[in-house]
């Protein structure tokens, strides 16, 4: 397989992995240079090379960096390291370091290198023309194809962390490809996403093949691979999802002011309207509740509130108290709320294990005391 074949076929990897016409290119070039130097090279050198993918056409180029004499160890000073090595046995120090060891197959005087380009200066890359070889042996071509497998993983990863980086805090369909022990794996059609045990839905069970909405909360890097983490429990779940069910939030005409949840169980939103006209619980709710029940499902039957946000804190709390009816609301000091409510709406207010009060409390940002009529009368 000749230079413009070979770029061809990678190229057609490329785009079914959606890796850029780029690092594909770059992937070529490495690996072209690495059997020319297995074959052709010395050890301790840098060989570049450019591909021309049109023509098939490649150059080749050794990398020396300029030094000047000052910036190099003298044999006198080498010696004296490798003495001082042998009987400490430590390497040298941090002054030291700032010298390097003069490899004549990586660097080059500044004096020798002028002579090839006059304008060269200390600490840039000479870049030495070599003559192009089209011959190369069975072990620098097993050398060629490492270097492009390691180039093309290394090219995916980076695409994929960039992909997902892009979409953290955003809404992903994924299906359960397999579970182990508490944590799940979802298959991201790229890539694998890890929703861990505390970031699952509590009392929620998982099956392979299943197909789920999941909340991605951010893409971790590893030196082998990038860990997509995401969520079923995060709150913003839920807003995200009434924004693909609800035209009107995605279009910017509702806004989802605040959200209050414990996953599994009960989620209290509060909206508002930025259009005039639009009325946002029915907007939210959907004719004949179909678009909140879209929502429900998807969260496996989690109770969702919604109730219509309001600058005025005594009546915003008294919404946010729903379903329960409120009869009187007492702002207090310190960010604190009383609520009266009717003797048989107590218990409704307050909710199994005090959770209505405790989500509205949460929605509203005010520290909430819910009490009956007589409790008020006797205190």
């Amino acid at each position: 397989m000749d230079i413009k074949t070979f770029t061809s076929a990678l190229a057609q990897i490329a785009e079914e992995k959606k890796i850029p016409k780029e690092k594909v290119l770059e992937s070529i070039e490495a690996a072209i240079a690495a059997a020319y130097k297995k074959e052709y090279g010395r050890k301790g050198q840098i060989i570049r090379a450019k591909l021309n993918p049109e023509t098939g056409s490649v150059r080749f180029w050794q990398v020396k960096r300029v030094v000047d004499k000052d910036m190099i160890y003298s044999e006198e000073e080498l010696k004296k390291l490798k003495e001082k090595k042998k009987k400490t046995g430590t390497a040298a120090s941090s002054d030291e370091k700032e010298k390097i060891r003069f490899n004549p197959e990586r660097h080059i005087l500044l004096k020798e290198a002028k002579t090839i380009d006059p304008n060269i200066k200390v600490g840039e890359d000479l870049m030495i023309f070599l003559e192009a070889k089209k011959d190369y042996g069975r072990i620098a071509a097993q050398t060629a194809k490492q270097v492009v497998i390691q180039k093309i993983r290394e090219a995916e990863k980076s695409a994929i962390y960039e992909e997902f980086k892009s979409k953290e805090g955003e809404v992903v369909s994924g299906i359960v490809q397999r579970i182990e022990g508490k944590n799940v794996y979802l298959n991201l059609d790229r890539t694998l996403a890890l929703l861990p045990k505390e970031e699952q839905t509590p009392g929620e069970f998982y099956r392979l093949g299943q197909r789920l909405k999941v909340y991605i909360l951010r893409v971790e890097e590893s030196p082998k691979m990038s860990t997509v983490i995401v969520s079923r429990a995060y709150p913003k779940l839920v807003s995200k999802l009434f924004e693909l069910e609800v035209p009107e939030i995605a279009n910017d005409q509702v806004e989802i002011k605040s959200i209050a949840r414990e996953a599994g169980s009960r989620t209290k939103i509060a909206v508002a309207s930025k259009q005039e006209g639009i009325d946002p619980i029915g907007a939210v709710v959907g004719q004949r509740g179909s678009r909140v029940q879209a929502v429900i499902q998807e969260l496996g039957g989690e109770k969702i509130d919604i109730v219509e946000y309001s600058d005025d804190p005594q009546r915003y709390i008294s919404q946010a108290l729903s379903p329960a009816k409120v009869s009187e609301v007492k702002i207090m000091p310190k960010n604190k709320a009383l609520v009266i409510v009717p003797k048989e709406q107590l218990s409704l207010a307050i909710g199994r294990d005090g959770q209505n009060v405790r989500l509205a409390a949460k929605l509203t940002g005010w520290k909430i005391d819910v009490r009956g009529p007589e409790e008020e009368e006797e205190k």
